[in-house]
């Protein structure tokens, strides 16, 4: 058997497969379809400081290859989350990493330092790209408010830190440059890509908040095309997400660079997707004779150079 574990700095993983925050709620939806001991973590839906009702209906609608949701946030804030939520979720055999989105920079160090005394928390993923609410990128595409967030957090907890970048940038290596000096031990590469669906007939936009973010199969080229630049010009690890669906798509982010991947909106339409994968994915790796995920990761940028 290949060995799956994965190390992104200071955060170590059983195996590369995670899922990504907002598409497998707190878990417990998705007990009867996923053994948890299957993945390597779980990300759980962004945490805000205070609850939050999200953006108006409709707040998903399907496209192309894809769906465009604007779900705006909609959470029971910190306090529901550690005194609700975090006892089950520490409870299964994964790791938990904590997603937070704040207003500011002291909103977020807040949310770290609340989190700072839980146990059994693995990791803390800073969502500084969410296209569905006011201000939700400002800090994912400028790259010096980017890596102030990730000092701030850093400053705040021992946690691993994760800063989950926008893809709606003219530069994406330049804010991962940002969070890298500001301490990031990993970066999550993409979130959605922004969108709209209009209703033509009726002359109006499909969605409640009329801007969505775009994910699925339809942003996988995209996305991989992030990781790949990402990998080529800045030496930090990279979790993959977009449009990841099958192992082959695994294969795909482990090659262009990343060291794990996150699973999203395949959980809606099939959720034991993410159960398979670790599985699916140390059968491959056999059948190729690699006894590594590591042996794999960005082998595309190794190759290039020895063609060069």
């Amino acid at each position: 058997m290949a060995d799956l574990q994965v190390t992104l700095n200071r955060l170590k993983l059983r195996n590369p497969i995670l899922v990504a925050s907002g598409t497998f709620g707190y878990a417990r939806e998705m007990a009867a379809f996923v053994n948890f001991s299957e993945l390597g973590g779980i990300v759980p839906k962004t945490v805000t400081g205070e609850p939050r009702i999200g953006n108006p209906p409709p707040r998903t609608v399907e496209t192309s290859s894809g769906m465009l949701n604007s779900i705006g946030l909609d959470n029971d804030g910190i306090d529901v989350f550690v005194n609700k939520h975090v006892p089950y979720l520490t409870e299964l055999d994964t790791a938990l990493i904590a997603n937070v989105a704040g207003r500011t920079v002291d909103d977020f160090a807040m949310l770290a330092e609340r989190l700072a005394g839980v146990a059994g928390i693995a990791a803390v993923e800073l969502n500084i790209s969410c296209p569905n609410v006011s201000g939700g990128v400002d800090f994912g595409t400028n790259p010096d408010s980017a890596k102030q967030v990730v000092e701030a957090v850093r400053n705040a907890c021992s946690f691993p830190v994760i800063a989950k970048l926008t893809p709606n940038v003219t530069d994406i290596t330049a804010v991962a440059a940002g969070v890298a000096e500001g301490g990031a031990d990993a970066v999550s590469c993409v979130n959605t890509f922004q969108g709209m669906a209009i209703d033509w007939r009726r002359r109006k936009a499909v969605l409640g908040n009329v801007l969505g973010g775009l994910s699925g199969p339809a942003i996988k080229p995209l996305a991989l095309r992030c990781v790949y630049q990402i990998a080529k010009s800045v030496d930090i690890p990279i979790i993959g997400i977009g449009g990841i669906s099958t192992i082959d798509d695994v294969l795909e982010f482990l090659v262009a660079g990343a060291t794990a991947v996150q699973i999203g909106t395949a959980n809606f339409y099939n959720p034991a997707v993410s159960g398979s994968m670790a599985t699916l994915l140390n059968q491959q790796l056999d059948a190729d004779g690699i006894r590594s995920v590591a042996e794999i990761v960005g082998s595309i940028h190794q190759k290039t150079q020895q063609s060069c």
